[in-house]
């Protein structure tokens, strides 16, 4: 089970950090991501971090501004987001998955499992 937290208010160009935690399991062996989903739209894809090699990817929208990493001790996973934009308003969502590749890694299907949202709100 993942449960997700660090969201709240914060002003454009601002910064915060997201946390996604796995209660009952670990982190090891699996590909972590981070999803987010504005209102009104559907659920985007916002970075993932494969496993083996650990390698980071990120959606041209917030490339160079957040960034994935993971704890494998803690079993805990984190999205920095700095440089914070009003249209980064939106319910973030972290997910795991055993079984992911790089082709299908933006992909929520592609995941089994999934934190609750945590909701990030940017005032301009």
């Amino acid at each position: 089970q993942l449960q997700a937290c660090g969201g709240g208010l914060a002003q454009a160009g601002g910064s915060l950090r997201l946390s996604c935690t796995a209660s009952g399991g670990t982190f090891r062996g699996y590909a972590l991501a981070w999803f987010r989903q504005a209102p009104g739209k559907e659920r985007e894809f916002v970075a993932a971090d494969k496993r083996n090699p650990s390698r980071p990817y990120y959606a041209d929208s917030v490339k160079g501004r957040f960034t994935i990493s993971r704890d494998n001790a803690k079993n805990t996973a984190y999205l920095q987001m700095s440089s914070l934009k009003p249209e980064d308003t939106a319910v973030y969502y972290c997910a795991a998955g055993a079984s992911v590749i790089t082709s299908t890694m933006t992909e929520g299907s592609a995941y089994s499992y999934w934190g609750q949202g945590t909701l990030v709100t940017v005032s301009s």
